[in-house]
């Protein structure tokens, strides 16, 4: 059995540095045609005048730059969306406490006995949400056994 966990380990280690070694060679490989496209650029400038240079250069950072622009309004948009996903998820889950809390209060009051000690305050934020429980420590028991159903 030893024997077997440390065969199943090495062969995890090995797909892991294969796949390592893999993702490097390609970062490598786009790396190689960046600098090749520096050089050609470089090659392709150098018998110019220092203004065309000049201006070739800044031709070159506005490319730059409107890329990098575009590669962050799309994440902005994926985090924006990410969002509004978030607050749908939030919505749904404060209606399932409401629901839950109005079952709560039909139940008679035998059956809940950790009532007091169990309510939760949810606060509504458009930003910044934080989410700390204070409890007992002989409530544990019940809070986890609820936080599962």
């Amino acid at each position: 059995p030893v024997l077997r966990l440390l065969e199943a380990q090495l062969q995890d280690q090995r797909r892991e540095h294969e796949e390592e070694t893999e993702a490097l060679k390609n970062q490598v490989d786009v790396m190689q045609e960046e600098l090749e496209k520096q050089q050609q650029a470089f090659l392709q400038i150098l018998p110019l005048s220092p203004e065309v240079q000049v201006e070739f250069g800044l031709q070159q950072e506005i490319t730059r730059l409107t890329n990098e622009n575009l590669d962050l309004k799309e994440l902005l948009e994926k985090s924006e969306k990410n969002e509004r996903k978030l607050k749908k998820q939030l919505k749904i889950y404060m209606k399932k406490v409401q629901d839950f809390e109005a079952s709560q209060t039909t139940l008679p009051a035998e059956r809940r006995p950790h009532e007091r000690s169990m309510q939760v305050a949810v606060q509504r934020k458009e930003k910044d949400f934080q989410g700390m429980l204070e409890y007992h420590k002989e409530d544990e028991p019940l809070l986890i056994r609820n936080l599962i159903t």
